[in-house]
């Protein structure tokens, strides 16, 4: 069936914070009262690592959302608990709000805004590497799903790193079990990689850093290869100079000194789907920048 826009919504949001034993069908529903209309085909998603959800709010990430309006955000590293987010602006009318939080307050976790009521909501893949962390939330919406992922960084330090290389590999499995599950896939997120020397400007000089290793980059190899997902930005986008993160230090956002970590990563029908891939900048609420995809969906 198709997606359906609420025309009249109440907000309502998910506190529950839980693992996968706990999260298959935990959607909320929207009341009975909500009349309903025929969503448009055109359907945008955005992802935005907001390096702390409270931040970002007063840095206007909030406004800016409610101007674009796009149909669901990704949210990645919250740095909160839900039940701390106490103010209505991390609750906009209209729409519906899920988060996974991590175990360790002040640390990691995602959350999804969704104006289109799911029919479920999972939290957790069962990698404990990523539920205790807070990395991954999952809304269906029929044969769709629609991913916030937040993939592991190993810039602190050689445990982190060994960290994340642990879980990528088990992890690459799970995602391809996903590719061949016969269902459409939308992983939007902060991956903490970047493929090619297009998606770092001083890529010589990182060759030797976390998220630009050569095992890093052939895993996304594998990605995009093998495992049979697609970079659905370089889908409709294959300029250089398209980053998504600058470091805070020196004039990094300014002279464009950026990475492109930030991805949605869809199997090949919605790859198919893309109608146009942006990068906003006009205005800095983290040290990364929301990605927006728009789909042309037909379920």
């Amino acid at each position: 069936m198709p997606l359906r826009r609420l025309a009249s919504p109440r907000r309502e949001y998910n506190r529950q914070r839980g693992g996968p034993s706990d999260a298959v069908g935990s959607a909320g529903m929207m009341p009975a009262f909500a009349r309903q209309r025929e969503y448009p085909m055109s359907m945008r998603i955005t992802t935005a690592n907001l390096n702390g959800i409270r931040a970002a709010a007063r840095k206007g990430f909030f406004d800016w959302f409610a101007r674009e309006a796009p149909d669901i955000l990704c949210v990645q590293e919250t740095k909160a608990q839900a039940e701390q987010l106490t103010d209505a602006v991390y609750f906009p009318d209209g729409w519906e709000v899920y988060f996974a939080d991590a175990e360790k307050k002040g640390y990691s976790g995602v959350a999804l805004y969704t104006g289109v009521t799911p029919d479920a909501v999972i939290r957790g893949t069962g990698f404990p590497e990523i539920d205790q962390e807070g990395r991954w939330i999952e809304a269906r919406f029929g044969d769709l799903s629609v991913v916030s992922f937040y993939m592991p960084s190993g810039t602190s330090g050689d445990e982190r790193q060994g960290f994340k290389e642990a879980l990528m590999e088990g992890f690459l499995a799970h995602l391809r079990s996903l590719a061949a599950s016969g269902r459409s896939y939308v992983i939007a997120g902060d991956w903490n990689l970047a493929h090619t020397t297009k998606d770092v400007r001083n890529w010589r000089g990182n060759q030797k850093n976390s998220g630009f290793l050569p095992h890093e980059r052939a895993w996304l190899d594998r990605l995009f290869g093998e495992v049979g997902f697609v970079d659905g930005f370089r889908r409709v986008n294959e300029q250089d100079g398209e980053y998504t993160w600058w470091s805070y230090r020196g004039n990094a956002w300014a002279n464009n000194t950026g990475w492109r970590i930030d991805y949605q990563v869809v199997t090949p029908d919605m790859a198919g789907r893309i109608q146009d891939a942006s990068v906003y900048r006009e205005e800095r609420f983290s040290d990364h920048a929301p990605l927006t995809i728009r789909y042309d969906v037909t379920l």
